[in-house]
């Protein structure tokens, strides 16, 4: 039965809806809908163009039309009169097919089709900083070893608790919240669920602490390297794989497997370490998210970031952490990594894994922060955006997956941002080429 958004409107108190949709670069779009009107938009959707709104299109282009789902509603809980909705695109009576959420939903469709149901959870971390200048907003906060200060995590209570009081209202299981490894820096957690469940959470989630920082007089950034001397801030993604009912963990194995993982899983991982380079433009989708992969090392004395394509145990120096048996942790992804394409292409390549029972390696136990660069036969993760977006234009498996349309879109924006940033003058050359 189809929930009848004007129906929760009057019972609920609601009288705004925001429409919502995340553009190809991560960005949450919207149209504030009065409740009067919220029949219709349901109905038709709601009409945007998508060249302004960062999507591959033209100005000739039609509407692109945002078609709510009324089961991702959250009633904004700093402002209860209002409800937002995520929504999926369409065009000419048809998905976009690029277009994030969409994509997403047609990846987990294709896995329902072969009897799986991937579910995860995200580390979401960001930076409180000044609303004024680029600086940690609480100046006490300036420890070379922060990660888990109390006092620093305390003088951020007001602000972190609201957020955490937010999430347990709406029902998502929060249950820690910690200052991480930069200072002004923090990460707050919650259940996993199913990965579209998971990727509308953290779009909101994203909102939610934007809206909640700026109300206290800061500003909250997700960006993946905003200081040189600072760790950069991650998103990394907690996966694993069940069946289409999601009451058995396919990675999950019994016998004598040394970490606990099923050849199903084993498959699953090679199949994302396959595609690694070819990933990196998607997970680490700025030019800035290339200063936090295999960075100097920072004031606290490790980046916590990958540098290589490298899985292991319970070892946080590789790309990919096995912590305990049925799931492993995606380190790769970065804070502006969009949350819809983080979730389709581990999917998309895990899928693919298992259907080519590729074959991940043996882990590695070795700290990659002082053997990685002395190690011969490990590959590399792309340096910069302009390589690795031609790693993602090059991958068949990906062009197989997701989709020629979504791979050109995704790189000619890519390619973009390289050429802006590329012709942009920057201090650095100012101060080293002067007097060349």
């Amino acid at each position: 039965m189809t929930i009848k958004l004007s129906e929760v409107a009057k019972e609920k108190g609601i009288e705004y809806f925001l429409i919502s949709f995340v553009d190809m670069g991560g960005a949450l779009r919207a149209k504030l809908v009065p409740a009067a009107a919220i029949d219709k938009m349901q109905e038709d959707g709601a009409g945007f163009a998508g060249f302004a709104a960062a999507m591959d299109m033209t100005p000739a282009h039609p509407d692109m039309l945002a078609k709510p789902d009324p089961e991702t509603l959250i009633q904004l809980p700093w402002k209860p009169e209002v409800g937002w909705l995520a929504s999926d695109c369409w065009m000419d009576d048809a998905p976009v097919a690029s277009s994030p959420r969409v994509l997403l939903k047609s990846q987990i469709e294709k896995a329902a089709a072969e009897g799986y149901r991937m579910k995860s959870g995200v580390e979401c971390e960001f930076f409180l900083i000044d609303a004024n200048e680029m600086r940690v907003a609480d100046h006490h906060d300036s420890a070379r070893k922060p990660c888990y200060d109390q006092l620093a995590l305390m003088r951020q209570y007001d602000v972190i608790k609201r957020i955490c009081d937010y999430m347990q209202q709406l029902g998502w299981g929060p249950y820690q919240n910690d200052h991480e490894d930069g200072n002004g820096q923090f990460e707050m957690n919650w259940n996993f669920d199913d990965a579209l469940v998971t990727a509308d959470r953290h779009v909101f989630f994203k909102y939610m602490v934007k809206t909640v920082a700026e109300e206290y007089g800061m500003r909250a950034t997700f960006m993946p390297k905003p200081f040189n001397h600072l760790t950069g801030s991650g998103c990394h993604a907690h996966v694993s794989l069940w069946d289409t009912k999601g009451k058995k963990n396919l990675f999950l194995d019994g016998s004598n497997d040394p970490l606990g993982m099923s050849m199903t899983a084993y498959s699953f991982l090679g199949g994302v370490m396959n595609e690694a380079e070819a990933l990196a433009s998607i997970f680490n989708p700025t030019v800035n998210s290339f200063k936090r992969i295999d960075s100097a090392t920072t004031l606290s004395g490790a980046t916590w970031s990958p540098n290589a394509i490298t899985y292991s145990g319970d070892n946080r120096t590789h790309m990919i952490r096995i912590p305990e048996p049925g799931r492993f942790e995606m380190r790769l992804m970065d804070g502006a990594s969009n949350p819809y394409l983080m979730q389709a292409g581990v999917l998309a390549t895990g899928m693919d894994g298992i259907e080519h029972e590729r074959d991940p390696g043996k882990p590695m136990y070795n700290n990659m922060y002082e053997d990685g660069q002395r190690l011969k036969r490990v590959r590399r993760l792309p340096l910069n955006l302009l390589d690795a977006a031609r790693l993602t234009s090059k991958s068949k498996v990906l062009r197989r997956q997701l989709g020629d349309e979504f791979i050109d879109s995704h790189v000619k924006l890519r390619f973009d941002e390289w050429r802006r940033y590329a012709t942009t003058l920057s201090q650095w050359e100012v101060e080293n080429t002067f007097d060349c």
